[in-house]
């Protein structure tokens, strides 16, 4: 019986793989996206900010030096519950609003927007557009003017390309780097070229006010950005990507952070997966809607991963027991013609995706170290799967100050 439970579970397993090799043939080839449109939309710039005195003056000068009218996009950092010096340095930067947030007992970005979103309602001045970085972002000097076009283009939320500040720091910021760069062009770039909804990645995001002020933000969990792309989908709303709208981001360089913070990422997304799953399953079900049914097959990576490490923790170990092995393999059992490529083409993806990404060639020595990287998702996976109910915000501390032309320069 366990035998064939276990062939199941591959099966599934096998079946959702390869629907994602599929979609990734359609990430080979992109078009650049176009500016058509003068700049006409307003932005209310939002920062996200807690404990953030070291990089967030970097990214203020970053965003006052935007190639768009000056006229047409206001700075708000939410300096959400700091004891630090953040406020401050925001207020030594003329025309950037420093909103100050104390509320020891709701604490995470989701509040923190929540809160912000509607002091801005109140705002002397309204804008057609909420445009959402964290402090430790730099961001191209061109990115408002692809959300402008894309919201003259009818896009009601965006997401921009997040791509990475400081890959070079140690192989934990690299292998966060090489994570990244497979997401966007072989899980982003494919589904908004088939028409398929995008997902939000927490930073370098756009919402419609009118859309934002019609929902309201209502996402508070330790994703919010996964909470509000489904909210968005079950409405009919799809997030678009754009890849050439740049966002850098600072990834944690220590072993130890980059679990604290990937733990909150999965704690999160078990959380979405209970609540969001299966309605948004349904629902693309009733409607045969193809773009909700893949949103609910995204959300079911959380168990897919859990199911999937302990199944091949099982298969592994199984094969190291004396004797012959208990449990059949699907790849023993699914005709070689398929199994055998699928699984060549998965392996095969990550350095596919940073070939396609062009990404600096030493970067590839990094492929050494990815599979630990890789491979320690599954206890994270399984310790997030039982502490799940866990709301505790956990802040990652960001030191790395760059500049927006000294990270350009190190990807040319």
């Amino acid at each position: 019986m366990w035998n064939h439970l276990l062939l199941i579970a591959q099966g599934l397993f096998f079946v959702l793989g390869t629907y994602q090799v599929f979609l990734s043939v359609f990430a080979w080839k992109r078009k650049r996206e176009k500016i058509e449109h003068e700049p006409t939309k307003s932005f209310a710039v939002l920062v996200a900010a807690h404990n953030e005195e070291k990089v967030v003056g970097a990214l203020l000068e970053n965003l006052l030096k935007m190639d768009y009218p000056r006229e047409l996009f206001d700075v708000f950092v939410i300096c959400d519950n700091c004891t630090d010096g953040t406020a401050d340095i925001v207020r030594g930067y003329p025309g950037v609003y420093a909103c100050e947030r104390v509320n020891p007992n709701e604490r995470g970005k989701g509040y923190a927007i929540e809160w912000m979103l509607r002091k801005l309602w109140k705002h002397p001045r309204q804008y057609d557009a909420v445009v959402m970085f964290d402090a430790d972002n730099l961001v191209a000097t061109d990115f408002l003017k692809y959300m402008n076009e894309d919201l003259l283009n009818g896009h009601r939320v965006v997401q921009g390309y997040l791509d990475t500040k400081n890959p070079h720091d140690s192989w934990v910021s690299a292998a966060n780097g090489i994570n990244y760069w497979f997401c966007n062009r072989l899980w982003q770039l494919p589904r908004y070229n088939l028409g398929l909804a995008n997902f939000l990645g927490g930073t370098g995001m756009c919402f419609e006010t009118k859309l934002l002020k019609e929902m309201g933000w209502g996402a508070t969990s330790l994703v919010e950005d996964l909470e509000f792309t489904i909210r968005c989908i079950q409405r009919n709303i799809y997030p678009k990507f754009n890849f050439d709208a740049r966002v850098y981001d600072e990834k944690p360089i220590t072993f130890r952070a980059s679990s604290r913070q990937r733990l909150r990422w999965m704690q999160g997304h078990f959380h979405v997966a209970r609540h969001y799953m299966l309605p948004t399953l349904w629902q693309g079900i009733k409607e045969r809607k193809w773009a909700k049914i893949d949103a609910a097959l995204y959300i079911f990576n959380a168990y897919y991963f859990l199911l999937g490490f302990t199944v091949t923790g099982v298969l592994w170990f199984d094969q190291l027991l004396p004797g012959d092995p208990n449990f059949d393999s699907i790849y023993a059992v699914a005709p070689a013609w398929l199994s055998i490529p699928i699984a060549l083409y998965m392996y095969a993806q990550t350095p596919l995706a940073m070939l396609l990404e062009k990404v600096p060639w030493k970067m590839y020595l990094r492929l050494v170290t990815f599979p630990i990287f890789s491979i320690s998702w599954w206890p994270i996976t399984v310790y997030a799967f039982f502490t799940q109910n866990n709301k505790t915000w956990s802040h990652t501390e960001h030191t790395r100050v760059l500049r927006l032309d000294e990270v350009q320069g190190k990807q040319m």
